[in-house]
């Protein structure tokens, strides 16, 4: 395993450790924008709403297990996987989500329910199996490892292998026939591959390991991230949303060149790929793609899609950034910033209080990509919170 990713795996999975008495002396003299710990007072704040996010979220678990939609098992994964990850001590709620996600299992190795109508996308099987398996990872059992193994050849074999733009790429579903792929799909199951890499390991003896092409993925991020055009190019360094698309639109160069925008959401998204995709830190793709995200700054919007994917775009920044292995953020204003820091603060300050429980809970009031599902967001919330804090 590359140590690289072993220090992600411990940032995302590890389960929160209780601090000693004696650390308090070093929390209080860490300073707002200094690199390591989140201050003592913000860090008990932050716990509070995790706690608070998870009693709610609790609360939220149909009979049958499931959260939220049953038709899509991914938004129990990430129930799953924000309250295993958090440390949460309610292992019946936790047991039956994964029942429910268990019973989502396909023959194939595949997680996901048959669409209960045609849409685009199909079952989205792609998205709901690589967020089932690390949700199954991060509870921990030996018994899902073969459940795990069998996702992960399914994940492998979805890996869009055509010779064309999206060679490298992840999309919905396989079965469409189609050539597609986008940094989302793409995103979510290069980390389900290399969150749960250590289970090879369990592999039965002759057979064959599952993995991804990742100099294939390599060839497709290229394909999404903008290139600088020259010293005034705003969108160098950052990503869109797949080789022929940007949720952003598009902008028209000097020379009438017409180029997709760089946003938040997948520039993080971007930058977490190029690392599991092992392009070492030092690398241009990696230094401009952070450096796009540096001159972007900004918690109050995702940058270039305004409130539109917010929590979202919290979500993946907390694990870019953390895998990235900077806590200090330089500002086009000058000077710094904790990202850590500024990211507790800002969730804290969003989290909604339910007048009748006191628990909380988040919603986006800018609802597209389901961000008006307050279960999907306040899982968002909930893992953002458990990557910064740690």
């Amino acid at each position: 395993m590359k140590p690289i990713i072993v220090v992600m795996m411990a940032a995302l999975l590890a389960v929160p450790v209780v601090a000693q008495e004696t650390s308090d002396v070093v929390s209080i003299q860490i300073k707002e924008g200094e690199p390591g710990a989140v201050p003592l007072s913000l860090s008990n704040e932050a716990r509070a709403a995790v706690d608070r996010g998870m009693t709610w979220l609790l609360a939220q678990q149909s009979p049958e297990g499931y959260w939220s939609n049953a038709e899509f098992p991914a938004l129990t994964g990430l129930a799953v996987w924000a309250l295993a990850a958090n440390g949460s001590t309610d292992q019946a709620a936790i047991d039956k989500g994964v029942q429910y996600i268990l019973s989502c299992v396909h023959e194939d190795g595949s997680i996901f329910r048959e669409p209960s109508e045609q849409r685009k996308g199909g079952g989205l099987a792609n998205y709901n199996t690589a967020i089932c398996m690390v949700a199954l990872h991060a509870v921990g059992k030996p018994e899902f490892t073969p459940v795990i193994l069998k996702a992960r050849k399914f994940i492998a074999g979805t890996q869009h292998m055509g010779g064309d733009d999206y060679r490298g790429g992840m999309g919905y579903d396989p079965e469409t026939g189609r050539p597609y792929a986008d940094l989302s799909n793409t995103y979510i199951a290069y980390e389900a591959m290399r969150l749960t890499e250590n289970v090879e390991d369990l592999r039965a003896s002759g057979d064959q390991r599952a993995d991804l092409d990742w100099k294939a993925a390599q060839q497709f991020l290229d394909k999404i991230q903008n290139k600088p055009e020259g010293t005034n190019d705003d969108n160098a360094g950052g990503f869109a949303y797949h080789p022929n698309q940007s949720q952003a639109g598009t902008i028209t160069n000097e020379e009438g060149e017409v180029r997709f925008r760089s946003y938040g959401s997948m520039t993080y998204a971007g930058l977490l790929s190029l690392i599991y995709a092992e392009v070492n830190r030092d690398d241009p793709r990696i230094q401009s793609s952070f450096d796009w995200a540096a001159r972007h700054w900004s918690l109050d919007e995702n940058p270039g899609m305004g409130q539109q994917g917010l929590y979202y775009f919290y979500n993946v920044l907390s694990k870019s950034l953390a895998a990235y292995g900077r806590d200090q953020i330089p500002l086009a204003s000058g000077g710094e910033v904790n990202w850590r820091n500024e990211l507790a603060k800002k969730l804290v300050s969003l989290q909604k209080i339910d007048p009748a429980t006191g628990s909380g809970y988040w919603v986006n009031p800018e609802g597209r990509w389901w961000e008006a599902d307050p279960v999907l967001v306040t899982c968002y919330s909930l893992l953002a919170l458990d990557v910064a804090l740690k």
